[in-house]
């Protein structure tokens, strides 16, 4: 068997990270077995739907990796290009008598919840419409389409008899007694399908063999099981994910904080962070954190997803996109942050080299992309502002000419020997001309450089901001200092 996975995403909205696990555990099941990965869009909902959440869910897909074997922008997987195959499926039902017509209204079906409830009795459909037709009828029964008076549902004739089992690849055997199950609806009057019942000759048209999704759908399962075998196909295999959740307890949302995929996109995160935090929230091989793509791919495996809900722990996100910045590629860095820094209307002082340069002395620093502009707003701006009580603590007239000396000792420097070497060589100078420690100097240029008192080594930064820029700064400096008197 050639295992085939799908991930069906509804173009209504973001993408979710809590959704889009799902997805990856897909692919990255299928990827293991050599199998092929189905990218599906689930767009039955016109109303809701929109082009722009279709391309942003593209978007994010690509941007973390997930590649799809098979899917968008071939028309054949969208389901608002599939209704004539619905028909046909809720035609076959009525034809074998496995569905019916259904004429309750909204007030009947609150009636019967009522009734339920004072009842103590679970809510559902209670089949009255079950067998007020013959088979004859049933055969000739044209689907619901509002407008032209057909104002009525198509419902499954489920099984009131035995049990339904799902043997989840994750969660282990879970059984469903079939009276519990109530006759759902497969055609709304509108004449849109149900998710339910679209999702499964979907899932058999394009042979799917597992499906990977979270636990709030296995509910769904047995109803769907059903109706494969009312259709006389073949179920899938099913792997239920248990949910995300935020650190409450409760499902993750907004109320949590970003929980798109664009949103940790646009934050700075790296992908390679998002996805290795999202395999291993709720899924582990060994004891081991990090994971390259290659590895999840390598090693996974539903025997080792958990069984319990995953809770989204922002802190260990952002923990892993240090791991990241601290560990890539200088030039896969170069490229990444400089939509960032557009971003803030930045214009960068220098080529890739020199972007490098600045990098590798923030890297160390900054957790993510946004971070790390922020970080290097000095080396980015040839006007910076003095935080003031950094000035009024360091930028006294007692060091001002010991900040012109240094800018002196810098500024006879040839280009060729504007190096680390030759700085830390002017700074030793002009601490033995006025017999003072590096102590006391290194923290009043640091805030002539950077306006503040924290940054990557001095040498450092004064070889990144070139001797033009650290010149006229440092004797701007000392002109602040001379003005303290």
């Amino acid at each position: 068997m050639t295992v085939r996975t799908r991930y069906a995403p509804s173009p209504t909205g973001a993408l979710h990270i809590g959704n889009v696990r799902s997805g990856l555990f897909a692919y990255l099941f299928a990827r293991h077995n050599r199998g092929a990965f189905v990218l599906r869009i689930d767009d039955t909902d016109r109303e809701r739907s929109t082009r722009e959440s279709l391309d942003e869910i593209l978007e994010s897909l690509r941007w973390l990796g997930v590649d799809w074997d098979e899917g968008p922008p071939d028309p054949r997987y969208f389901q608002s290009n599939r209704f004539d195959r619905y028909r046909e499926g809720a035609r076959q039902l009525l034809r074998e008598g496995k569905a019916y017509r259904c004429d309750c209204t909204a007030a009947d079906l609150d009636g019967m919840r009522k009734q339920a409830e004072r009842e103590h009795r679970k809510p559902g459909y209670d089949g009255r419409c079950r067998d007020k037709r013959t088979a004859a009828e049933l055969a000739n029964t044209e689907l619901p389409d509002k407008r032209a008076g057909r104002d009525y549902t198509i419902r499954f004739r489920s099984p009131r008899e035995g049990v339904t089992v799902v043997d989840d690849l994750i969660k282990g055997r879970a059984v469903f007694e079939n009276r519990e199950l109530d006759d759902l609806i497969i055609f709304r009057s509108d004449g849109v399908p149900t998710y339910n019942f679209a999702t499964v000759l979907d899932d058999a048209d394009f042979g799917m063999t597992h499906i990977v999704r979270g636990d709030d759908h296995l509910p769904n399962t047995p109803r769907q099981i059903q109706i494969f075998y009312a259709l006389g196909l073949q179920p899938p295999a099913y792997a239920h994910l248990p949910m995300v959740m935020g650190p409450d307890g409760q499902k993750l949302s907004k109320r949590h904080g970003a929980t798109s995929v664009f949103a940790y996109r646009d934050l700075g995160y790296f992908p390679e962070a998002l996805l290795n935090y999202l395999v291993r929230l709720g899924w582990s091989h060994g004891d081991q954190e990090i994971f390259s793509r290659a590895e999840m791919i390598e090693f996974f495996d539903f025997a080792e997803c958990g069984k319990s809900a995953g809770i989204f722990n922002a802190e260990k996100l952002l923990w892993l996109n240090f791991h990241y910045m601290k560990t890539l590629p200088i030039e896969r860095l170069v490229g990444d942050v400089k939509p960032f820094i557009a971003r803030r209307g930045w214009k960068i002082p220098g080529d890739d080299v020199w972007l490098a340069k600045m990098i590798a002395t923030l890297r160390e620093r900054a957790k993510t992309l946004v971070e790390l502009v922020d970080f290097a707003s000095f080396y980015l701006n040839d006007e910076i502002a003095i935080d003031p009580k950094a000035a009024a603590k360091f930028l006294k007239p007692e060091i001002g000419p010991a900040l012109a000396a240094v800018a002196g000792e810098l500024d006879a420097l040839a280009d060729s020997e504007f190096a680390e070497t030759s700085i830390q060589a002017a700074f030793t100078r002009t601490l033995d001309r006025f017999g003072i420690k590096l102590g006391q100097l290194a923290q009043p240029v640091r805030v002539a450089l950077t306006g503040g008192t924290v940054s990557p080594g001095i040498y450092e930064v004064i070889a990144v901001l070139g001797r033009e820029r650290s010149v006229r700064r440092l004797r701007n400096a000392h002109e602040l200092c001379a003005s303290a008197q």
